[in-house]
C-alpha cells in the first residue's frame, strides 16, 4: 500500500532503448511468451477446478506448526509455487479484536476523519479511487500497530517464510527491519476502495533498471523456466525511481494481520496465486503488438497494473483469499498480482494492519534512520505521503512502548 504525487519521470526513451536491445531476441522472446502463456493458462484452469471442488488454493498453516517446526515439505513447496500463504492464529482472537477497538478509539479521539478530508489530495497513488469515508487510515504509530510489528510470534512467522528464499549473503532471515505501514478499516457497503489487479515494488523499473534486469535475467533471455521468484541473489541491487509511491525497502512478502473476521464478500484481498506469473507479465510487454515506448500501460510512480486488455490468461487465476479470523495473517510475494474486491457486501468492518516482511539487510538498514526520526516525531513513514497526522495525536506509541526486539527492528 502506497501513496504519491504524480511522478515526473519521462521513461519512454529508456523503454524504447531496452526494447531495441531485446530486438535480436525477438523470436526467442515470442516462443518464450507462448510457452509461459500456456503454463499460466493451465495454472489458472487448475485453480478454478480446485475452487469448484472446494479445495484450498492459497496454502494455509497454523502458527503452532511453525512454532513446533512441523510444517510439511509439501506445504513449503506450495508456498513457493503460489507465492502466498495464510498463517492462522499468530495472535489470539481476543488480542486482535482489542487492537481493532483501540485503533478505532485512537482515530476517533484524534478527529482523524475531518483532518483526512483536508489532506486527501496529498495521496495520489491510487488516484482513481472514488472519494468517500476513509477506508485506509494514514496512521503508522498507534500502539496496536507498534505492538503487532514487534511481537515475537510475528518475528517467528516471518523468519519461517523468509527461509523459503535463497538468502545466503543477501539478507538474514532470522532478523527483521520494521517497515511501518497503515491500517485498513473497510466499512459495510463501501464501494470506494476496490483496487484493480496490480503489483507493487516497481513498475517500469522491472524492465529498465539494471538491478531488476539481473533479477529477471533468465526471463529476458527467454529461459523463463529457470527464473526463481525466491532467489534473493540480485534483489538488493534494484533501484526504484525516486517517488513517494514506491516501497524503497526490500520486502520478501507484503502482508497484513487481520483485526476482524473477513471473507470473500467483505471487500477484501484477491490474489493470483501463481508465483512465476511475473514472467508472463514481463514477456507480454515485449511482444510485437505492444508499442515500442509502452510496457502494457505501466507508468512510473504507480502500481503496476494487470489488465484484461493485456493479461487475460493470468487474470483468469484471480481468487479471493479464504475467510480469516482476527489474529490470522496473510502474506504474498512482491511479484504476486493482487487486488481488492470492489464492494464490501458484508455486515461488519473488515480491518487489517499492513505488516509485510522486510528482512535485515543493507538496503533495509539504510531506511531505518529516516523511519526512526518519523516515529519519534509522529510523522508519516518516509515512503508515504507526508500527511503527518499523528504529530499531535494523543496516545500514540513512543519510544517507551518499544520492547528490546522492537528497538532492534526499528534501528535504535
Amino acid at each position: 500500500m502506497h501513496a504519491t504525487s504524480e511522478s515526473s519521470f519521462d521513461v519512454a526513451d529508456q523503454i524504447v532503448a531496452f526494447k531495441r536491445s531485446m530486438a535480436p531476441r525477438r523470436e526467442v522472446l515470442r516462443r518464450a511468451f507462448d510457452e509461459v502463456k500456456d503454463h499460466v493458462s493451465r495454472a489458472a484452469n487448475a485453480i478454478r477446478e480446485d475452487i469448484a471442488c472446494g479445495r484450498p488454493v492459497v496454502p494455509e498453516i497454523d502458527y503452532r506448526e511453525i512454532r513446533s517446526g512441523s510444517v510439511s515439505e509439501g506445504t513449503r513447496q506450495a508456498i513457493r509455487r503460489t507465492g502466498c500463504a495464510v498463517v492462522r492464529g499468530v495472535f489470539p482472537v481476543s488480542v486482535a479484536s482489542d487492537w481493532f477497538a483501540e485503533i478505532v478509539a485512537y482515530v476517533e479521539a484524534n478527529n482523524y476523519e475531518q483532518r483526512e478530508v483536508e489532506k486527501r489530495s496529498l495521496d495520489q497513488y491510487f488516484s482513481a479511487l472514488k472519494a468517500g469515508k476513509p477506508q485506509i487510515f494514514n496512521v503508522y504509530w498507534s500502539k496496536p500497530q507498534v505492538m503487532a510489528r514487534q511481537d515475537p510470534k510475528l518475528a517467528e512467522t516471518r523468519a519461517f517464510l523468509d527461509r523459503l528464499w535463497t538468502f545466503a549473503g543477501v539478507f538474514d532471515p532470522d532478523k527483521q527491519c520494521t517497515y511501518a505501514d497503515r491500517v485498513r478499516r473497510r466499512q459495510p457497503g463501501d464501494k470506494t476502495f476496490g483496487l484493480s489487479p496490480h503489483m507493487d515494488a516497481g513498475t517500469v523499473e522491472r524492465w529498465i533498471d539494471p538491478g531488476y534486469q539481473k533479477v529477471y535475467e533468465s526471463v529476458f533471455a527467454g529461459d523463463w523456466r529457470h527464473y526463481d521468484p525466491f532467489d534473493g541473489t540480485h534483489r538488493l541491487k534494484t533501484r526504484e525511481l525516486p517517488s513517494p509511491a514506491v516501497c524503497s525497502v526490500f520486502r520478501t512478502y507484503q502482508g497484513w494481520t487481520a483485526l476482524t473476521r473477513q471473507g470473500p464478500r467483505d471487500g477484501t484481498l484477491r490474489l493470483i496465486p501463481i508465483a512465476d506469473g511475473i514472467s508472463y507479465v514481463l514477456l507480454r510487454a515485449l511482444q510485437d503488438d505492444v508499442a515500442e515506448d509502452d510496457l502494457c500501460g505501466a507508468k512510473p510512480g504507480r502500481a503496476l497494473g494487470v489488465s484484461p486488455e493485456w493479461h487475460k490468461e493470468l487474470m483468469a487465476g484471480m481468487v479471493f483469499i479464504p475467510e480469516v479470523q482476527p489474529g490470522d495473517t496473510v502474506w504474498w510475494h512482491t511479484d504476486i498480482c493482487h487486488a481488492v474486491g470492489d464492494e464490501h457486501t458484508g455486515t461488519e468492518d473488515a480491518s487489517v494492519i499492513y505488516i509485510g516482511s522486510a528482512p535485515d539487510c543493507a538496503k533495509n538498514q539504510a531506511y531505518l534512520p529516516r523511519q526512526k526520526a518519523a516515529f519519534l516525531d509522529g510523522r508519516s513513514a518516509p515512503d508515504f505521503a507526508a500527511m503527518d497526522f499523528e504529530v499531535d495525536f494523543k496516545d500514540r506509541a513512543t519510544e517507551k512502548d518499544l520492547t528490546e526486539l522492537g528497538r532492534r527492528q526499528m534501528g535504535f
